[in-house]
């Protein structure tokens, strides 16, 4: 066996004795500082090479000034690897306490600020990380917030809308049981009028809750937006004549898409009864359904001439409860309904994995649904 064989065995044995010492050592003290942790590494490093060297020396009966000199070389490199450890690690446990510091405020609701001068790449990536959950965290704490604000609005608006024709509705059945109506017929026919409204109101209610809770069912079947449209404005020309407003259609392509017919009949009515209330006598509301050069998509907009939406109330235009005036008084428009109509239209096409949008055009606004068009299949649809 060669001299470097027997070398390498003798350092072998003492450096693993200290590496195992080490290790258990390690295991102890897993529960404390880091810094704690680095000295040991530290330590067992050098008297892994101690070990080793003093070994050999053992084994080669090398003299007393030579074993003397190995082991003042390897105290003095253990001293300062020791200083050199113990300063690494109050630093990084001072990052590390600070980074708890800030995390501890992140949980009791404060936005996360990531310390500066991260003594470590790893803590510089976990600050830069906590604060871009802390960023998320608080843009899902604002929505959270505004859809209760939202809730909270629409449960006060929606009593309000109640109670006023249900006050009317008693005191009409009061004059009929009295018998001091005047004219029982128009009584009669204003309560109809009012329990068909509520009716509706109830139907809006029930559809939108289960859009909320995504349990709205489709049953999506190929057909034309053409059709579709023409169905829709044939629907709507009856109020459009009432209200004495146009009712066109313009550049409506036969565009094949796969949708629920009904769900977004009553997305297309639904835009259409409001652009109707919004236009004044003897205004317009143009229909158009036409393919997006760019992602292929069908576009479908309703163009009214209410004269625009103020820019403050663009992106509420959605939100469940908006009517766009401050105005509650179901008895003096009521028609306007309970400002359920294009939350649910939303609710709808979004449900069809498309998007609802608005933006004001000259003279009015413009409300489009994009929606995916069919693939393409042989035959006439």
């Amino acid at each position: 066996m060669s001299d470097v064989v027997v070398i390498a065995a003798y350092a072998a044995a003492g450096a693993a004795l200290v590496g195992l010492l080490g290790a258990a050592a390690l295991r102890l003290l897993r529960h404390r500082s880091v810094a704690m942790s680095l000295a040991v590494v530290v330590v067992v490093a050098v008297c892994a090479m101690l070990a080793g060297t003093l070994s050999v020396a053992w084994a080669m009966f090398l003299s007393e000034h030579d074993l003397g000199v190995v082991t003042t070389v390897c105290a003095i490199a253990a001293a300062v690897s020791l200083a050199v450890a113990l300063l690494l690690g109050r630093t990084v446990v001072a990052g590390s306490r600070a980074l708890t510091a800030a995390a501890r405020a992140f949980g009791d609701g404060d936005a996360f600020a990531a310390p500066a001068g991260a003594p470590t790449a790893e803590l510089a990536e976990l600050g830069r990380e906590l604060a871009a959950t802390s960023a998320k965290l608080e843009a899902s704490r604002e929505r959270e917030r505004a859809l209760e604000a939202s809730r909270r609005e629409l449960v006060a608006w929606i009593s309000h809308d109640l109670r006023t024709p249900l006050a009317g509705l008693r005191a009409m059945t009061e004059a009929l049981e009295d018998g001091i109506a005047e004219d029982p017929a128009r009584y009669h026919r204003q309560i109809r009028t009012e329990v068909d409204r509520l009716s509706g109101m109830v139907g809006d209610l029930f559809e939108l809750s289960r859009i909320q809770a995504g349990v709205l069912a489709l049953s999506p079947s190929r057909m034309s937006v053409y059709d579709l449209v023409g169905d829709a404005i044939a629907g709507a020309d009856p109020l459009a004549a009432e209200h004495g407003v146009r009712l066109v259609g313009e550049r409506v392509e036969r565009i094949p898409i796969e949708v629920d017919g009904r769900e977004m009949t009553r997305v297309l009515a639904n835009l259409l009864t409001n652009a109707i209330h919004r236009t004044p006598a003897d205004g317009t509301v143009a229909v158009s359904a036409l393919r997006d050069a760019t992602s292929g998509a069908v576009v479908v907009s309703v163009t009214d001439g209410c004269g625009g939406i103020p820019a403050a109330d663009l992106a509420r235009v959605f939100d469940t409860g908006w009517r766009g005036s401050g105005a509650r008084t179901p008895t003096m428009t009521p028609s306007a309904g309970a400002g359920l109509g294009l939350a649910i239209v939303r609710g709808i096409v979004e449900a069809h994995h498309g998007r609802a949008a608005v933006r004001n055009v000259p003279g009015g606004c413009r409300f489009e649904v994009v929606l995916p068009a069919a693939a393409p299949s042989p035959g006439r649809l």
